[in-house]
């Protein structure tokens, strides 16, 4: 498994970066497992103020709801993990944000908390342009808490640079 290295992360930024520029985008993050590091990773760039709107970290069941408007329902039906959740994190940040793109990740970082259906590792990923349909995927990455949230932030950043363009 090569994890992304910093490097990697910020080639990723910069390039996000130079897309939502060149297409007069900006962008949003509403982040679980990877506690604002899709933020920060983006906003270690010098002039993200021109294209990162807001970034929202929300951990628990009642940060979801509260500041993304995520359902109770939703929550208690599929977890915090799954599809359901994150396409109402990903519209929810852009219902609550001025960006025209959205990511949301909400994952199982470990090393506790995984299950048989949900094992460490697996994550799901949502990215949405504002008046578009939402995009999820289901990750399962490998490695500890680091490795899986390093993976996390990569897979995020790729798929809004794929949204941008």
């Amino acid at each position: 498994m090569d994890l992304p290295s910093d490097d990697d992360l910020r080639q990723l930024g910069e390039a996000l970066a130079s897309a939502a520029l060149a297409q007069h985008q900006s962008v949003a993050t509403a982040e679980s497992c990877t506690g604002g590091w899709i933020a920060k990773t983006l906003t270690d760039l010098a002039g993200s103020s021109a294209w990162f709107d807001c970034g929202m970290v929300a951990y628990s069941y009642e940060a979801k709801q509260a500041l993304l408007g995520v359902n109770p329902h939703t929550l208690e039906a599929n977890g915090a993990v799954s599809r359901e959740t994150v396409v109402e994190m990903v519209s929810g940040a852009l219902v609550l944000s001025a960006a025209t793109l959205a990511v949301a990740v909400t994952g199982i970082a470990g090393p506790g908390g995984g299950t048989s259906d949900k094992p460490v590792g697996t994550v799901w990923i949502g990215w949405k342009r504002r008046g578009g349909y939402p995009r999820a995927a289901v990750h399962h990455f490998d490695g500890d808490r680091e490795a899986v949230r390093r993976q996390t932030v990569a897979a995020a950043l790729r798929g809004l640079i794929d949204l941008a363009g």
